[in-house]
């Protein structure tokens, strides 16, 4: 790690990490609410679409959270999905498999009152890699609720290899603090247990920055790249997602 990468990480995380983020990004859905659950709730919805383009997933995501009128808690624990027809979400999400996620859903907050209690009794804190513990205990919820079916549109189910990068932007929105794009509504967990989202394009940088050696975008390419940025900063490795999202947005324009 050269003190030119280090000061340009820091940099391009400082310039993106900022309020004009957040219009264009799916986190401005649950930064919509003020209750936690709500929050909860909308930060795994909006996430779990979060494939393709900004816009497009952006348009989605509103589409999805009026079928719910805007109240994403109260439409779990009333079951309104359960009355959606057969209807697209965005892309291969479908309403089949939003009911399949609100259906464990439900489970999880009438049994626990919220996810962040959920988290901490499946023992997510103390595990080694908390947001693929967490996953499986989600798909563990989910499957129950659904008869035993797991769906992979909801989290992914290969948990020992996928790269969990949409779970580990939801916990990066939960559970960062600084106040200015990440809500932070979380305690259950520590900035310092996140790992980072890692999809094609933040993989690309990586390696072009010499930041990550593996040529696989998965589940060991997050736990490297992650271990590299914990050298700069243990108590918040995920702030530098912004940082790489930003380097591959300015060399896209160069393109």
């Amino acid at each position: 790690m050269t003190k030119d990468l280090e000061e340009l990480l820091n940099r391009e995380a400082a310039r993106y990490n900022s309020p004009d983020f957040i219009s264009a990004d799916p986190v401005q859905f649950p930064r919509m609410f003020s209750g936690q659950r709500d929050i909860e709730i909308a930060s795994l919805l909006a996430s779990t679409i979060a494939w393709g383009n900004r816009t497009m997933i952006c348009r989605s995501a509103n589409k999805m959270f009026g079928l719910m009128d805007w109240q994403p808690y109260n439409y779990v624990m009333d079951a309104g999905y359960e009355e959606l027809p057969e209807g697209n979400i965005h892309r291969t999400f479908f309403n089949r498999n939003l009911k399949h996620y609100l259906r464990g859903l439900r489970v999880i907050y009438e049994k626990y009152g919220t996810l962040e209690n959920f988290a901490r009794a499946c023992g997510a804190a103390d595990a080694e890699a908390p947001s693929w513990h967490l996953a499986e205990a989600i798909n563990g919820a989910l499957a129950d609720a659904n008869g035993g079916c797991a769906d992979c549109r909801c989290l992914p189910l290969g948990l020992d290899k996928s790269a969990l990068k949409r779970f580990n932007m939801a916990l990066r929105w939960l559970v960062r603090d600084d106040g200015i794009v990440d809500m932070g509504v979380w305690k259950a967990l520590k900035p310092s247990q996140l790992f980072i989202p890692l999809d094609v394009h933040v993989g690309n940088v990586s390696r072009g920055l010499g930041l990550l050696d593996r040529k696989q975008n998965d589940r060991r390419a997050v736990e490297e790249l992650t271990a590299t940025l914990r050298t700069l900063r243990p108590a918040d490795p995920v702030v530098y997602d912004f940082a790489l999202f930003g380097i591959g947005i300015d060399s896209k324009k160069k393109d």
